[in-house]
């Protein structure tokens, strides 16, 4: 299990490197910097891109960029002047991981519950109610979904507050807003392995020994048809905090996201590359967990790693 481990570390690092590799120089690769505009003085640019190292040439910037992140450094946000990206990310990720959690959470209960319901009631309403609350999250992005869900909820009814505070009722709208994609794709995968799993012979006996349908479903069905959903919620998990930037502006959430967006606009090359190396980080970090803990659930995932060995 150690060498599994090792492996899965190894290749994460490396996908790591390479992200980051392609990063830097896809930023660098864009026809203008961060000190074009013509208000600036030509000595005002000169000394901006010594302050930042982009007077450098492009194969040093790069070594000492790789220097710094090894140590934790992102470097200095070119709109902050001042401010570390390490610390901005660090200030901003809790409200935006606080929104990701929630909306996991009612991603998985929701979409295991609802996927199992349909499998039981196949080609039934419940199915088909299923189905159309999939096609509806699949579908209707958040940057529409939002709006219309904090116009219903928040303005006409008054049940929740259409941007966030510091309390924590504020989060449950944009919780839901961001889960409606995840649940719907929770929901689609539970029922078609529970729809698997319950044409197995092992069900039929379990029904055979008198069994009712939920004791079957509780003891033999879940247990199993949930496997693949656990394969998923790593990168689900990352997914929903990069995929938050949306859901963020439209809900005021001052999250890692807002950062995001702002820095785009202006080409802070060390506030982008910083965040997207972060998220690139959280996403791998999220897939190592989970083939790590697949691997203990599931001994022949590491047995197929050493090639059947």
């Amino acid at each position: 299990m150690l060498k599994y481990i090792l492996k899965r570390l190894l290749m994460a690092l490396g996908t790591l490197w390479v992200i980051a590799t392609l990063t830097f120089f896809l930023m660098h690769a864009l026809p203008n910097d961060p000190f074009t505009d013509p208000k600036l003085k030509p000595e005002v640019k000169q000394a901006l891109r010594v302050k930042y190292g982009l007077d450098k040439p492009l194969s040093e910037q790069y070594i000492i960029y790789m220097k710094n992140i090894a140590k934790g450094d992102l470097g200095t946000s070119i709109k902050y002047p001042g401010r570390s990206v390490t610390d901005m990310i660090r200030q901003s990720f809790p409200k935006s991981f606080a929104l990701g959690w929630r909306a996991l959470i009612i991603a998985v209960v929701l979409g295991i519950f609802l996927g199992v319901l349909a499998a039981l009631n196949h080609q039934k309403a419940m199915d088909y109610l299923s189905i159309i609350i999939a096609i509806i999250g699949v579908s209707i992005p958040s940057i529409i979904l939002g709006p219309i869900l904090a116009y219903f909820f928040g303005v006409q009814l008054g049940w929740f507050p259409v941007t966030v505070d510091k309390t924590q009722w504020s989060l449950i709208l944009p919780s839901i807003t961001l889960a409606l994609s995840s649940l719907a794709t929770i929901s689609r995968l539970m029922r078609t392995t529970t729809l698997e799993v319950l044409g197995q012979d092992y069900i039929s006996t379990a029904k055979s020994k008198g069994l009712s349908k939920y004791q079957t479903v509780w003891k033999h069905v879940l247990r199993n048809a949930i496997m693949p959903v656990i394969t998923v919620l790593g990168p689900l998990f990352a997914s929903l905090i990069t995929g938050s930037i949306v859901v963020e502006k439209i809900f005021a959430v001052a999250g890692l996201g807002e950062y995001f967006v702002s820095t785009i606009t202006e080409q802070d090359y060390p506030m982008i590359m910083g965040i997207t190396i972060f998220y690139a980080a959280l996403i791998i970090l999220s897939i190592l967990i989970v083939d790590i803990v697949y691997g203990f659930i599931d001994p022949r995932l590491r047995i197929a790693g050493k090639g059947g060995k």
